[in-house]
């Protein structure tokens, strides 16, 4: 068996400051994963601010010589074998892609969402494909008791063939991300045809250093012929769940408001079957990191690659661009930009500051 020397970049501030949207202390909850794993040896950190970094060492007993501010100087000196990337969205491409070009890790896991621009999710991929770099995101909900539950119920035909999802979030890219991730693993990551939405932003909402619309109403179809529809933001309410799945005889509910993570009903019966699979955030989250080092050693393809989720934010950028073009999309998604960010800066949207009286 061997041993993986895993190095961070983004430490953020201790998780006792924890603000999710600002800092979710991400690279703790990273590195408490891979500590747990015998092959595993946390080697190094880095974070612009050097009291941030010097806090994590401390926590995961690392010593002075091993925290640097700058991420370079730290991959040259400490060569990790992998490195989680848990910095605000914006910098995740710039920062793949050069620990992926100076030949060092041979892994890198990266928070989610995957970058900024379609551009940049692309050459993210496109980089590490190139380098034989693995490049994995931390869709964790993939590792929840729920979504293993709910794969095989539907893999095992208990509801036919899947027809159509229903999703209901906050938002479509920083939350939404996990829901059309899921969505894609249930569909045996089939690809999208196209996608139809409108968004609402009327009130700047911005995440890890990224827009994210109020409202959305989205339509999807994939290639073999399943459908979805996305609620975001108040409009969650219409769906009441974060993931349905209908099917040709009957239903799953993933996360429902009401009641347990899980439940079932076949086509005739009257009530849902509930399941029992509630488990810590921890749980999910060790899951993603033991897939990250158990496919480095087996030379498998994970199910949280970048080739998946590459697809499930095509189907992000493609909703966001079909807002801007006023119509339906086809896929492949023909744009570099990020649809959203650009209706900002073109005043086609106009969010105004968070903090002011949300009104009406």
């Amino acid at each position: 068996m061997s041993n993986y020397r895993v190095a961070f970049i983004g430490t953020g501030p201790d998780p006792g400051d924890q603000n999710w949207g600002t800092s979710a202390a991400m690279a703790y909850r990273h590195a408490a994963a891979y500590d747990d794993l015998d092959d595993c040896s946390l080697v190094g950190c880095a974070d612009l601010v050097r009291e941030n970094a010097a806090a994590f060492a401390d926590r995961f007993d690392l010593p002075a010589s091993s925290v640097f501010e700058d991420y370079v100087e730290m991959l040259e000196a400490v060569e990790p074998d992998v490195v989680s990337v848990c910095t605000p969205v914006p910098t995740h491409a710039d920062i793949v892609v050069d620990c992926a070009e100076s030949g060092i890790p041979a892994a890198i896991h990266c928070e989610k969402p995957m970058a900024d621009t379609w551009g940049d999710c692309r050459r993210m991929t496109e980089t590490c494909d190139r380098a034989d770099v693995q490049l994995t995101f931390n869709h964790q909900r993939r590792f929840s008791g729920a979504y293993r539950k709910a794969y095989d119920l539907i893999e095992d035909g208990f509801i036919g063939d899947p027809r159509r999802f229903e999703v209901g979030g906050q938002n479509l890219f920083d939350f939404g991300s996990h829901l059309i991730d899921i969505c894609n693993g249930i569909n045996a990551e089939c690809e999208a045809e196209w996608a139809l939405c409108q968004v609402d932003y009327r009130e700047e909402n911005v995440r890890y250093g990224s827009h994210n619309e109020n409202q959305a109403l989205a339509l999807w179809r994939y290639e073999n012929g399943v459908h979805a529809i996305l609620s975001s933001g108040v409009g969650h309410e219409s769906v009441r769940c974060y993931v349905r799945v209908r099917g040709t005889k009957g239903t799953v509910e993933l996360w429902p408001d009401e009641g347990p993570e899980l439940r079932v009903r076949q086509t005739g019966e009257e009530e849902f079957e509930a399941y029992d699979v509630e488990e810590p955030y921890e749980t999910m989250l060790h899951g993603a990191v033991r897939e990250v080092v158990d496919c480095l050693e087996s030379g498998e393809t994970p199910d949280i690659g970048a080739e998946n989720v590459l697809t499930a934010n095509e189907i992000i950028y493609g909703c966001w661009e079909s807002a801007r073009r006023r119509g339906r999309v086809e896929f492949p998604l023909d744009i570099a930009d990020n649809p959203l960010d650009a209706m900002v800066e073109a005043e086609d949207l106009t969010p105004r500051p968070a903090e002011s009286d949300a009104g009406d």
